[in-house]
């Protein structure tokens, strides 16, 4: 494809912004793109995110984690009049790329950050450690109180000693297997 036609042509730009400020700039550029009359060159603005949960005093939380705190994922038509608006955009610091002319992503790195958010598997923080007493609440060994042993925070596992006929028996669990007592 000639340089020409590959300069107008929608692609991925990675945007910098003020560290916190990353939904608060999508939000603001795409009322811009609204106000200004750009839907035809700048096409979507993404916060790469994923669902963490955590469980602290027995209670569950969900919330949203910034993948790449940052940085906003914009897809656009490369022009002085999108870089404008995209440039001035509150909160916005500058484009990732060379000083001058902002370089667009490989398609395939933006294809595997988007999948990696639509197929992000919930992950789950819990405030446990070794010694905790824990209540098992599902699973075979469901209602039994047992001991940590062992803690796995990058299997979200925990291995706990669970008194069963009498006998101490180790058995791993997943962190949403179990409630701290």
């Amino acid at each position: 494809m000639a340089e020409t036609e590959r300069k107008y042509e929608k692609r991925w730009y990675i945007v910098h912004t003020y560290s916190g400020h990353e939904n608060k700039v999508k939000v603001n550029l795409e009322k811009r793109i609204e106000f200004m009359n750009m839907g035809d060159k700048i096409f979507r603005v993404e916060v790469p995110q994923k669902t963490v949960t955590k469980v602290k005093d027995g209670k569950r939380q969900d919330k949203e984690e910034k993948i790449f705190p940052g940085y906003v994922l914009v897809e656009m038509i490369m022009d002085d009049d999108s870089w404008y608006v995209v440039r001035h955009t509150p909160g916005v610091t500058k484009f990732v790329g060379a000083e001058k002319k902002p370089i667009p992503a490989h398609d395939s790195e933006i294809k595997k950050i988007i999948h990696r958010v639509q197929v992000q598997v919930a992950k789950v923080e819990l405030d446990v450690k070794v010694g905790d007493k824990v209540r098992i609440i599902s699973g075979p060994f469901a209602d039994f109180v047992g001991d940590i042993t062992e803690v796995y925070p990058d299997k979200s596992k925990i291995r706990a000693s669970v008194s069963i006929f009498g006998r101490d028996t180790p058995v791993e669990l997943e962190y949403n297997q179990i409630q701290k007592v």
